[in-house]
């Protein structure tokens, strides 16, 4: 009864838009006064509020669309917020004070308010063109475009994205990573003119390049032109070139979205006008936060600045009626994983202005700091972004900078004698530094959640504080705080993550038990471990498979139902649906007997594609299931395992027995590697390689394990990775014999086996356990290297080829026959049986 009657004695607030900026008031709103408003929400689209952010990482296929969720259905249930997810506003009537809404069903709601939002956001800019409105055109603003983007790099090859700036690269960089070919097409003369200067811009768009994107630089789009089948298929530039596009992004800019507020007669001025206060200047009633709103005569596109509002507007619902928004400094970063920028303030200089300059385009670092009157005001970052925050805040606290001049370029850990390097940075700083700009969370405020929730894992503080849950451009920053915060507790006692949802079990629980209890099926290892679902599920059955059959070679059962279909089909499936195929040639090396081989199965079964891969091997690409079979009997060639969690290539390079500055003879140490390893399941795709001499011309400086011949012998590194982030492989040991190279490294890829997570690579391995407890195990116990190199040569011994021993693989060849459909004589039972089916 005094519940209800609280809640009638509510204020009722109402929220336009669901959105980064509108809910993140509501969660400051509530810190502050979580019993004053009745709330209510409509969101346009049919999802709970997620980060924006981090479209370009789920279009890049690095995160799903549940790992960008900021505050779930659960979340508004908890705090009382009735959320309309998929309802579009259509009215407002001030008079009345009432909101009126619709949804895709027709159904139509009105509800009362005393309070008003609007957080409306922006709508993306299209392009007045003919052709804008053909099929297969998009804007790239929300889940919708995203997923439809993704769908297109399924079906099509050719993608045109019209549009340099921030957004437009981070959808050119995500659907050239989902395998189309992409041109970037941009007005300026230099890629991000707004946030880079010239250097910079253009080191950028090399190193784009290098990655496969192309551009076209100080070009003018005049129409899209259809395909035969009506769908967008050139585009056509005003000088008269054309150029294929079966997808066209158009990333040109957005605009505030004040279609309702101009609908309720809302003063709007290149946005939705607000005070400092974020009360609209037409209505006091009614506040505008976000990228609708325009504060002094400024609509802000970034999170940063939509957060600052977010606070302030919340602290006057919440009545306390002390905050201000004075405008924001704002910088920019870059979401393309493995590029690293940052600009903040006037970087272009101009009169008045000073310049301090550091360039190195060889080793990808360009650095400019624009200081005037003895104050910092502008920095722009290429390559080495590590200071880019204190650079910020030098600039936005106007502090004077004469005493720091000859070191500044060199950044915060090289003032004085401070002596902080490394993980010590996060030490050095203040507590009342910032390190996230997207959230404004400071290091104090992170130390603090740390002690007192008892933190130890990024993902806990990203929910308790925000911090790195944005752009993550400070994650590494954050996870120095939590190093420093929780010591010990961090590296020995992180927070335990489930392997899935079937299971409270994580990885390292499932392994220990297989191990401990001498489990041997799945089955066992379900019921013995109480599985929640009985049957598992994608996630759980293949990685439980993969720590029985390592755990246990040549006694747990390889069940092949339990493996994703490339493993199942012994073939790497393309996105129409077709296969390649993949032939092994030890250390890269082949015959004219083997390409005679290779040359008739393409001609024979009309493969429409054959290509050399980046590990020196031969792809046949188009392949049709059903020829699977006979394509490996013709061939006659063991499998190159380019489809499965196991080695892949030992790349190689000619050596001492072909080049002039070869040291040692590579190539024969690559087929020697290969042939002992060749038939090794891991946890992760596994890739060598063995260069001749330090000029590495096998690049083994960014493999799992890479050898590098050297005039005394060979120097060994590990986890390396050249994936979507590159990560600079480990020197580990240097030995002087090729059968040394054998036994340290096949060693290493064995403690992997054994201790590695499935789908953890080794670099993410070796993260996690650190290069001292490798080092321990490989170099200092001489026994124990040579017990796991003989333990990892009884496992493979024996073990069948997929595609020669058929019989003994048990390979199901059934998979690889096509279904035949009989269509039975039309009957009103068989039509009345389709219908239901």
């Amino acid at each position: 009864m005094d519940m209800q009657v609280k809640s009638r004695n509510k204020m009722k607030l109402v929220m336009v838009g669901n959105g980064m900026a509108g809910v993140r008031t509501l969660e400051e709103l509530l810190k502050l006064a979580p019993d004053l408003y009745d709330i209510t929400v409509f969101g346009a689209e049919p999802h709970p509020n997620y980060n924006r952010i981090l479209l370009s990482p789920v279009l890049a296929g690095e995160q799903t669309l549940d790992d960008i969720i900021l505050n779930d259905w659960a979340w508004y249930a908890e705090h009382g917020i009735t959320l309309h997810a998929g309802w579009t506003v259509t009215e407002v009537d001030r008079q009345r004070r009432t909101v009126s809404a619709s949804n895709a069903q027709g159904e139509h709601l009105q509800v009362s308010y005393d309070r008003l939002i609007l957080a409306t956001g922006s709508n993306p800019f299209i392009l007045p063109i003919p052709g804008h409105d053909l099929p297969g055109v998009l804007a790239y603003r929300d889940i919708a475009d995203t997923q439809a983007m993704i769908e297109a790099a399924r079906k099509y090859r050719h993608a045109v994205v019209i549009g340099g700036g921030l957004l437009g690269l981070e959808a050119a960089n995500g659907l050239m990573t989902r395998g189309m070919e992409v041109t970037v097409v941009h007005a300026a003369p230099w890629l991000m003119e707004r946030q880079l200067d010239e250097a910079a811009g253009r080191m950028l768009q090399a190193a784009l390049e290098s990655r496969g994107l192309k551009f076209r630089l100080q070009t003018q789009t005049a129409a899209l032109l259809p395909h035969e089948g009506g769908r967008v298929g050139a585009v056509l530039f005003q000088n008269g070139d054309q150029i294929p596009a079966d997808l066209v992004v158009m990333a040109v800019g957005i605009r505030p979205n004040t279609a309702l507020a101009e609908r309720m007669r809302l003063h709007v001025n290149r946005g939705i006008v607000v005070s400092d206060t974020l009360q609209t200047v037409t209505d006091p009633r009614i506040y505008a936060v976000g990228e609708c709103a325009s504060h002094r005569g400024i609509a802000y596109g970034l999170v940063a600045p939509l957060f600052e509002q977010a606070k302030v507007l919340a602290n006057h619902l919440a009545e306390f009626g002390i905050g201000r928004y004075a405008g924001s400094q704002t910088s920019t970063k870059l979401k393309v994983t493995g590029i690293d920028l940052f600009s903040a303030g006037n970087f272009m200089g101009g009169a008045g202005c000073e310049e301090i300059l550091l360039s190195d385009p060889v080793g990808g670092i360009y650095k400019k700091l624009v200081i005037q009157g003895d104050r910092l005001v502008g920095a722009c970052l290429y390559g080495d972004t590590a200071d880019g925050a204190w650079y910020f805040k030098l600039l936005r606290e106007g502090r004077h900078i004469g005493d720091l001049r000859d070191r500044l370029m060199f950044g915060e850990s090289n003032l004085g004698d401070t002596g902080h390097q490394g993980h010590q940075q996060a030490a050095a700083m203040a507590d009342s530094d910032e390190v996230c700009g997207c959230n404004g969370v400071t290091k104090g405020a992170i130390c603090q959640a740390i002690r007192d929730k008892g933190l130890f894992t990024l993902e806990d503080v990203r929910k308790h504080t925000k911090a790195s849950a944005s752009c993550g451009s400070c994650t590494g920053l954050v996870e120095q705080l939590l190093m420093f915060t929780a010591g010990g507790d961090y590296s020995a006692a992180p927070k335990k993550k489930a392997l899935c949802g079937c299971t409270d079990h994580s990885h390292q629980e499932v392994r220990d038990a297989i191990r401990e209890r001498r489990l041997l099926t799945i089955a066992d290892t379900f019921a013995t471990l109480g599985w929640k679902t009985p049957n598992g599920c994608a996630t759980c059955r293949p990685a439980v498979n993969y720590y029985l059959i390592s755990t246990w070679p040549q006694e747990a059962k390889d069940d092949p139902q339990s493996r994703f279909i490339n493993e199942r089909s012994h073939a790497n499936i393309q996105k129409d649906g077709t296969y390649s195929v993949v032939p092994r040639m030890w250390g890269g090396e082949t015959s004219a007997a083997e390409l005679r081989r290779i040359a008739d199965v393409v001609d024979k079964y009309q493969i429409p594609t054959v290509k050399v891969t980046g590990g020196q091997r031969i792809d046949l690409l188009g392949v049709k299931k059903e020829d699977l079979i006979h394509v490996w009997r013709d061939l006659g060639m063991p499998s190159g395992h380019a489809y499965a969690k196991a080695l892949r290539t030992v790349k190689t390079c000619v050596g001492s027995e072909w080049c002039r500055m070869g040291t040692q003879d590579s190539t024969q140490m690559g087929k020697d590697l290969e042939r002992a390893l060749w038939r090794m399941y891991a946890p992760h795709k596994v890739k060598l390689a063995v260069s001749g001499c330090p000029r590495n011309c096998a690049e083994a400086g960014i493999k799992d394990v890479g050898i590098i011949g050297v005039d005394s012998g060979w120097e060994i590194y590990i986890a390396g990775n050249g994936g979507i982030k590159t990560e600079v492989a480990h020197f580990l040991c240097k030995v002087k014999t090729a059968s040394e190279v054998l036994e340290y490294t096949g060693a290493f890829l064995e403690l992997y086996r054994q201790e590695g997570w499935y789908l953890e690579r080794t670099c993410h391995y070796v993260a996690r356990v650190g290069l001292a407890h490798i080092k321990a195990k490989i170099l200092d116990d001489p026994a124990g290297r040579k017990g796991l190199w003989e333990r990892l040569q009884a496992a493979l011994e024996g073990q069948p080829d997929p595609w020669v021993e058929f019989a003994q693989a048990a390979v199901d060849l059934r998979q690889f026959e096509p279904v035949i459909c009989v269509t039975p004589p039309s009957t009103p039972e068989t039509r009345s049986q389709g219908a239901l089916a």
